[in-house]
């Protein structure tokens, strides 16, 4: 079916890679998401002084 590999096998080895692919890019993954709170708080930051202008 799969060659030698059985599908026992071929399941662990895509837990295995998919486990490792997320292992590597979680800190682009926290990256991101620390940007994303930045940016969210600057935006509330910009709205409150723009509401004290008016």
């Amino acid at each position: 079916m799969f060659g030698r590999l059985t599908v026992p096998q071929m399941l662990f080895a895509t837990v295995l890679g998919i486990a490792g692919g997320i292992y590597i890019y979680q800190p682009i993954f926290e990256q991101y998401s620390r940007d994303q709170k930045e940016l969210k708080e600057k935006m509330k930051w910009a709205q409150e002084s723009q509401e004290k202008k008016s």
